[in-house]
């Protein structure tokens, strides 16, 4: 990835321009830059939980004041038209745009975005502490909700990286037990802290089976792994944009009515009652920042697994 120099860019009608101040820094991130997701737009600036300030306003843009506060997430718009926008899973519109992915994201001083799709921040946190909510938050969040999780199951996470260390606290906040599958002996000591009641490796033994289970991890030999701690019944969802290759499994796994769902981005909803939780549990995300020329810096420690909790570009 290399910096360059570009013009500012001009909003169009019903959009907004954001002078970006934080933007996280996520897997998806480093799937398009190393070549794992193809890209359909290049040159691309990478980025998608984007926190600015409202800086100007295109034709017909009402929503927002100049100077408001603002985030931007994953989805960047849709048609509102298909029968998934009209039944509420606009998520999954073939139509649907991505921030830093089909249009150019957060990883630069200004970006543009249609007033529909940004986001009002909740009030309590900074604009580096709020740019992990927008999708390792949000993502987590809808990972919980297509879980099937219930208050009081017992809930498996693995990986803790980013989006797990807020889905932890939400699901806790749900009266959840949750158990947390890692290698990293630093996620681990954050899960602990974060309310776990068991940590370990995914290899390793759990003291008892699971109800639902949520996989983080780009990596396909985890599934196996965690339909065996999965009862009868149990979901396993899969957060993940990005997954290699499912080893070949014995049917066993999935017999007894287990169920495995993908995540596909998320929805407006999803994202609005995660922010409203924000506050009110109060979430609290853990972070470390790096400036923007050190960019590539910062995902070669998040490839690494190098970052307890979320990375976050300091932006302007």
């Amino acid at each position: 990835m290399e910096s360059t120099d570009l013009p500012d860019p001009s909003p169009g009608p019903r959009e907004i321009r954001i002078r970006v101040t934080a933007c996280g820094l996520c897997h998806t991130d480093l799937h398009e830059v190393e070549g794992d997701l193809t890209v359909p737009k290049l040159p691309l600036i990478p980025g998608h939980q984007i926190v600015g300030v409202v800086d100007r306003l295109g034709p017909d843009a009402t929503r927002f004041r100049v100077g408001d506060r603002v985030g931007l997430p994953w989805l960047n718009w849709t048609c509102g038209q298909c029968p998934y926008c009209r039944s509420g899973d606009e998520n999954l519109c073939d139509r649907a745009r991505f921030t830093g992915y089909h249009v150019d994201g957060g990883y630069a001083e200004y970006t543009l975005a249609p007033q529909g799709f940004a986001l009002r921040l909740p009030s309590g946190f900074s604009d580096e502490a709020a740019a992990p909510l927008l999708c390792a938050g949000i993502i987590g969040y809808r990972a919980l909700k297509l879980s099937d999780l219930n208050p009081g199951e017992r809930l498996g996470l693995f990986g803790f990286g980013a989006s797990a260390h807020i889905a932890i606290q939400v699901a806790r906040h749900w009266n959840a037990e949750v158990w947390v599958f890692t290698r990293s002996p630093h996620h681990r000591e954050q899960a602990s802290k974060l309310g776990a009641a068991w940590v370990g490796s995914a290899e390793d033994e759990p003291p008892g089976v699971l109800d639902r289970a949520i996989s983080f991890a780009p990596a396909g030999r985890l599934i196996p792994l965690a339909l065996s701690r999965l009862r009868k019944g149990g979901t396993l969802a899969l957060a993940g944009i990005h997954l290699d290759q499912i080893p070949a499994m014995e049917y066993a796994l999935l017999y007894g009515e287990r169920t495995i769902r993908s995540v596909t981005a998320s929805t407006r909803k999803d994202a609005e009652e995660l922010l409203q939780l924000a506050n009110r549990i109060p979430i609290k995300t853990s972070i470390e920042t790096f400036p923007l020329k050190d960019a590539n810096r910062g995902l070669r420690e998040l490839k690494a697994s190098r970052i307890t909790g979320a990375g976050v570009l300091a932006v302007g």
